[in-house]
C-alpha cells in the first residue's frame, strides 16, 4: 500500500535557503515528496544526460509525471508525431521505473471530435508504459455520453483520466497577485473523482492560504482512503497559486490520510539544509 505525493516542480524561489539548498535541489526535494509532475517537458524534450541527472538523484520508486512535449498535444494535436514522439521515449529511458506515467495534457478545444485520434495515438504507444490523460473540455465533465467515450477509449489503453481539481480555488474570488494570475490560466472543469486503474493521478488546485487549501482537499482524503482499501496505489499533487509552501503541504496531506490508514508507510524524514555561512 502505497501513496505517494508531490508538487508541480521539484525547485522553487521561495523554496531556497529554508526547504532546499542551492545545489542537488531535486535530491533534497525527494525527501521532502516522493513524486513529481514533469511540467517542463511540455516545453521541450530534455537531453538524455539532463534525464540521467534527474535519475541519479532519485530513488527507484520516485514517481515522475512526465509531460508529452507540446509539438505532440497541442501543436500536432497527437497527429504525425511518429519522430518527436521517438526522439522523448528515448530521452527519458534514463528514468526507468521512475517514469511512473507519461501525461498526456491535451488542450481545451480538443473535444468529443477528436477522440478518435487520441485512440489511435494510445493504440500505437509501446506498452512499455503507463500513459495518463487530462482533457479540459468542458463537455467530458457535462456531457455523460462524451465522458463514457472517452472513459472507453482510455480503458482500451490501461490508460488513467487525470483530473484538474480547481473547484476549491475557484469557490471565491481571489485574494493575492498570485491567485489573480492563476484566476485568468487555470482552467473551470466540473469535480471528477473516478479512477480508471490500480494507480490514479490527482492534481489539486488550493489557494494561498493554507488553511482554505486544507478544508478543500478534504473530499480527496476521502477517495485516497477509498482507494488505498480497494488496492490503488494513488499519486496526490498539491499546487497552489504561490507554491511557496507547496512540498509542506503535501507532507500534510499525506500525513491526513496516514491518520486514517495507519498502515500506510509513512514519509522519509526530509535532508536537513544546511545553513548559509560566510566561510
Amino acid at each position: 500500500m502505497r501513496l505517494h505525493v508531490g508538487c508541480a516542480m521539484w525547485t522553487h524561489r521561495s523554496w531556497q535557503g529554508h526547504l532546499l539548498p542551492a545545489a542537488e535541489r531535486l535530491r533534497h526535494y525527494a525527501s521532502w515528496c516522493d513524486a513529481v509532475e514533469g511540467n517542463t517537458t511540455f516545453y521541450a524534450t530534455p537531453a538524455r544526460d539532463t534525464v540521467a541527472s534527474w535519475a541519479a538523484q532519485t530513488d527507484p520508486d520516485f514517481r515522475f509525471v512526465v509531460k508529452l512535449p507540446k509539438v505532440i498535444t497541442h501543436e500536432r494535436r497527437l497527429t504525425n508525431v511518429s519522430e518527436p514522439m521517438r526522439a522523448f521515449l528515448d530521452a527519458i529511458e534514463p528514468l526507468g521505473p521512475r517514469a511512473h506515467a507519461l501525461w498526456i495534457q491535451l488542450p481545451g478545444s480538443f473535444g468529443p471530435a477528436d477522440i478518435p485520434a487520441l485512440s489511435r495515438f494510445l493504440n500505437q504507444l509501446p506498452q512499455s508504459h503507463r500513459y495518463a490523460v487530462e482533457v479540459r473540455h468542458q463537455a467530458f465533465f457535462t456531457d455523460s455520453s462524451a465522458a463514457r467515450l472517452l472513459e472507453a477509449t482510455l480503458a482500451d489503453a490501461s490508460a488513467e483520466w487525470i483530473p484538474f481539481d480547481t473547484t476549491a480555488f475557484f469557490a471565491s474570488p481571489p485574494t493575492s497577485d498570485a491567485e489573480r494570475d492563476a484566476w485568468t490560466k487555470k482552467p473551470r472543469v466540473p469535480l471528477r473523482s473516478r479512477a480508471l486503474t490500480d494507480r490514479p493521478i490527482v492534481r489539486y488546485l488550493g489557494r494561498d492560504d493554507s488553511a482554505r487549501t486544507t478544508e478543500g482537499w478534504q473530499r480527496w482524503i476521502d477517495s485516497i482512503v477509498a482507494w488505498l482499501r480497494e488496492g490503488r496505489s494513488p499519486t496526490m499533487f498539491i499546487h497552489t497559486p504561490d507554491n511557496a509552501e507547496a512540498p509542506v503541504l503535501a507532507r500534510r496531506f499525506h500525513d491526513e490520510v496516514r491518520a486514517r490508514v495507519p498502515e500506510l508507510d509513512a514519509l522519509p524524514e526530509p535532508i536537513p539544509v544546511e545553513p548559509l555561512t560566510l566561510f
